[in-house]
């Protein structure tokens, strides 16, 4: 069903991972000029120009519920336990390449950052022609678009209490989506319209946990509970509609992450309460894949695959996590390993790259 626009409301041990990544990408990122961590986490900074030898498709961005950060880290750093660096205690210690806290932004004090930012749940990057941006969210409500170059917000909104926002998703137009689980729906936010403005259309989706615009099928894929939805985007930036275009139904219920599938077979990576799956967007069919055995588990909160090696991330939490959503490990697929970031509480994290949801 169409839905017109409204107004919001106001606002243990590990295999050595720095190997395998040479294995899989030329060159390694150069090492981490030290500097002081903030007290309470991580003060928002710029990120560095790029060094000559940065190879970018060696950076993930990860949530981190922790320090209630999204971290840019260095997958070839040394502080990685695996990588034989034993010298930070905690996720505080370490210096990431870019870290971002709207906690410590004057600029979104309107939004009450210390009630809407609990849990960050979102974390993915998107490459549009006026630069990098970060797309963010937490489970407290606050939903964010930020420029990675300076830190500033492209656009920022807190939703009602108990939406629960799991996932973020940028439009060709400008604007955001916003998928809420506990609030059962998917909006498009007229964020092109400005940094608050606060007018969506919106599409009931129970479950609601996955974003992901499909270039290709002019569709924006949004996972719920049971059933994947490609929704057409249509009407205006200002006044969009949203309308239900193709669904597929998922084999088990508890759809969770939606992410690009890279290589000659494409399609979307879908993960729910059971499986990693991957879907053929084509012919909705899900499809047997490469590294299937060691990628499909479940419980897996993302999934991500790096476009310039096909190397697939995952994060799930397991025994010894440190809460029952969470975990202090990422594990890394075609080549495979493990790695540990010590004190860390993560919930997500994809690569940081172009065309790397």
């Amino acid at each position: 069903m169409p839905t017109e626009s409204v107004p919001g409301p106001a606002h243990g041990r590990t295999t050595p991972r720095r190997a395998l990544l040479r294995a899989s990408v030329a060159g390694a990122l150069t090492a981490l000029a030290a500097s002081p961590a903030h007290a309470a986490g991580y003060a928002p900074r710029p990120l560095p120009a790029p060094r000559a030898r940065q190879a970018p498709q060696t950076q993930i961005l990860a949530c981190d519920q922790a320090s209630q950060s999204v971290l840019l880290l260095d997958a070839t750093s040394a502080y990685w336990r695996s990588g034989g660096f034993d010298g930070f205690a905690r996720v505080a210690d370490l210096v990431p390449l870019w870290s971002w806290s709207p906690v410590d932004d004057p600029a979104l004090d309107d939004l009450d950052t210390s009630t809407a930012w609990q849990n960050v749940s979102e974390a993915k990057a998107r490459f549009p022609a006026t630069g990098p941006l970060l797309l963010t969210c937490a489970s407290g409500g606050l939903v964010a678009a930020v420029h990675r170059n300076d830190s500033t917000v492209y656009w920022a909104t807190a939703l009602p209490s108990g939406s629960n926002p799991h996932s973020v998703e940028l439009l060709p137009d400008g604007n955001i989506a916003v998928a809420a689980s506990t609030g059962g729906f998917v909006r498009v936010y007229t964020a092109s319209q400005g940094d608050r403005s606060d007018v969506y259309a919106e599409f009931a989706l129970p479950d609601a946990h996955g974003l992901f615009w499909d270039g290709t099928s002019g569709l924006l894929w949004a996972l719920g509970n049971t059933r994947l939805v490609g929704l057409a985007v249509d009407g205006t930036a200002a006044n969009p509609r949203l309308t239900a275009a193709r669904t597929v139904a998922l084999p088990e219920s508890g759809g969770h992450d939606l992410a690009k599938a890279v290589g000659a077979e494409g399609g979307l990576w879908v993960s729910t309460s059971s499986h990693v799956r991957r879907l053929s967007v084509r012919d909705g069919l899900f499809v047997p894949y490469r590294d299937q055995g060691g990628i499909d588990r479940p419980t897996v909160k993302s999934v991500s695959q790096n476009p310039v090696t096909g190397q697939v991330l995952t994060v799930s939490p397991g025994a010894g996590s440190p809460c029952a959503w969470c975990t202090s490990h990422i594990r890394f697929h075609g080549p495979g390993g493990e790695e540990e970031l010590k004190g860390s509480s993560l919930y997500k994290a994809r690569w940081w790259t172009a065309d790397a949801p």
